[in-house]
């Protein structure tokens, strides 16, 4: 497998609308290694293809650093409650901003085989799960952010002191 290169702000892959992934073939085995490789060496706790300049509907997310979930064609079935947290994205390097998201997710999606399955997930999983799938169709978490965009370097030497 191998690191790509995760595409920032302002490039307009991340600006488009990702398409249905039909079949399971190498190059898209090979793109979900490469993704799981990338979102683990940066630290991420989740990644959508348009981050690496993919317009497919694939994410990866690993809240706990020990299971992967791999969501291909994932849509919401059901949502409730709601929590406010700080977010931030690898494609919007050293910055974070707080955003609210629905604390609990119902999600469906195809495995690595293409068959469905559905993830439940509350809290953290539950933020990543609607962060990860804003990116599939073309949006960022700073469209979603209550107040001005924060330096994470900041927040870390504030917390410092």
């Amino acid at each position: 497998m191998a690191i790509r290169n995760i595409r920032e702000i302002g490039e307009e892959v991340l600006t488009k609308k990702c398409k249905t992934v039909t079949e399971m073939t190498p190059r898209v085995r090979e793109l979900i290694g490469d993704m799981l490789d990338t979102m683990y060496e940066a630290n991420g706790v989740g990644l959508a293809a348009p981050q690496v300049g993919v317009l497919k509907r694939i994410v990866v997310i690993d809240t706990t650093g020990e299971d992967p979930h791999i969501l291909i064609n994932p849509r919401i079935l059901e949502s409730s409650g709601e929590q406010v947290g700080q977010e931030g994205c690898l494609s919007v390097p050293g910055k974070s901003g707080q955003v609210t998201r629905p604390n609990y997710v119902k999600v469906a999606a195809l495995d690595l085989n293409m068959n469905e399955f559905e993830l439940e997930g509350t809290e953290l999983l539950a933020r990543a799960i609607c962060h990860e799938l804003d990116h599939l169709d073309g949006h960022l978490y700073v469209e979603k952010v209550e107040g001005p965009l924060q330096d994470v370097t900041n927040i870390e030497e504030d917390d410092e002191e």
